[in-house]
């Protein structure tokens, strides 16, 4: 056997139960200390307190039902990335600077607009208070400095251990004119999930935010057609959010029942 079969034979063994040399991780731990991989990056030879708000076991991390994902084993920390610091460099400071001037003219305070500013791994995040995302939206298409003029559309994401901002929506914008892509972000509560549309100034991000209400729940309001769009009119809930259950629902299609796939076979 090579060397290099021996390290690799020798680091499986480390997390297979009851294998290994006595004082090896057991294979949760292994899994625990393999989670904190999942977090954002640090500065180049620094480290950054980053604000943990979960630990997820399993694929989903569904509660209360059983995992049919097979994933039951992972373990991931959930962490959210800490506002940047000046320099941020690129052209991120520039961006920046003129959306602070463009509120500021506006008469509103940047810093109850903009709640952060993140970059991580050499992207440009700027997450924003809802009732100020319409404006930054427009100037970021319209101004001759920014020309953000694509929105790829919004996507929902759920955190449900990140008290009364459970709901992020997140929107990707591309300048064709400075060839820049940049991130917005809104979080809203579970109990308060409402997110003004920018359907009106981004045309194409129709679908998307029906798309985004029908499988998160996030209320996109002043939208033009607020439907679903994958799940039946008459569906109760929004089956991808991560404390929807995995399995336990009974699916009825032209008179014939098929049995929630949690009560079909055990798993373990």
């Amino acid at each position: 056997m090579s060397e290099r079969e021996d390290e690799k034979r020798s680091a499986a063994d480390v997390v297979k139960p009851g294998h290994g040399e006595t004082g090896a991780q057991s294979t949760t731990e292994a899994a625990l200390e393999a989670g904190g991989q999942n977090i954002p990056a640090g500065p180049v030879g620094g480290r950054r307190e980053l604000e943990v708000i979960d630990v997820r076991r399993g694929m989903f991390g569904v509660h209360g039902s059983g995992d049919t994902s097979g994933f039951g084993g992972l373990v991931a920390t959930v962490a959210m990335p800490p506002a940047a610091e000046r320099p941020y460099g690129s052209w991120f400071d520039e961006v920046v600077d003129i959306l602070v001037e463009l509120l500021e003219a506006d008469g509103v305070d940047p810093d109850s607009a903009i709640e952060k500013v993140v970059v991580d791994r050499g992207e440009l995040t700027i997450f924003l208070a809802r009732e100020h995302l319409r404006r930054v939206a427009q100037w970021l298409r319209d101004d001759q400095d920014l020309r953000f003029e694509l929105c790829m559309g919004v996507s929902g994401v759920h955190f449900p251990a990140d008290v009364d901002r459970e709901l992020h929506a997140v929107y990707h914008l591309i300048s064709l004119t400075h060839s820049r892509q940049l991130r917005l972000e809104v979080a809203v509560a579970d109990a308060d999930p409402h997110v003004p549309t920018i359907v009106d100034i981004y045309p194409g991000n129709d679908w998307h935010e029906r798309e985004t209400w029908d499988l998160m729940g996030i209320v996109f309001d002043g939208h033009p057609s607020l439907a679903r769009t994958a799940m039946p009119d008459d569906w109760v809930g929004h089956p991808q959010r991560k404390d929807y259950p995995l399995g336990g629902i009974p699916v009825e299609y032209k008179g014939g029942t098929i049995p929630p796939p949690d009560t079909r076979r055990s798993y373990s």
